[in-house]
């Protein structure tokens, strides 16, 4: 009996040992990239759409506010911050394009990138 004991309170001290609790939750930041608009342009900065690729080719998109920036909630890693848009008034057809490469998102650095962005324009012509 006594063997059986403790064979039993070595099996069960084996598997309190054994047993640990591993946090593998994904890691989520808030990220904002704020649009920052040619001098020239005097129209909403609302509606603009910007995105995010990861490593592995995972897109996340949004959509820029009033003041033009986009809000992401993001894992960690590195990512390509892009925004290709069109925006048009009543006279003119605008056209903006921006890029930066390796933004590092993680919890201790800095939550917002400026993305400086490139406009043409056309006139429209009714």
């Amino acid at each position: 009996m006594r063997k059986i004991f403790c064979l039993f309170a070595v099996c069960v001290m084996t598997l309190l040992i054994s047993c640990a609790d591993y946090d593998e939750g994904l890691e989520v930041v808030n990220f904002d990239v704020k649009l920052e608009f040619p001098s020239t342009y005097d129209g909403s900065y609302k509606g603009l759409r910007v995105e995010l690729q990861d490593a592995v080719a995972s897109t996340f998109v949004d959509s820029t506010d009033t003041q033009g920036v986009a809000h992401f909630r993001i894992p960690s890693g590195l990512y390509k911050v892009s925004c290709s848009a069109r925006k048009e008034t009543t006279d003119y057809r605008y056209f903006f394009n921006g890029a930066m490469s390796q933004v590092v998102v993680a919890v201790d650095s800095s939550h917002t990138v400026t993305l400086p962005l490139v406009m043409s324009k056309k006139r429209i012509v009714n």
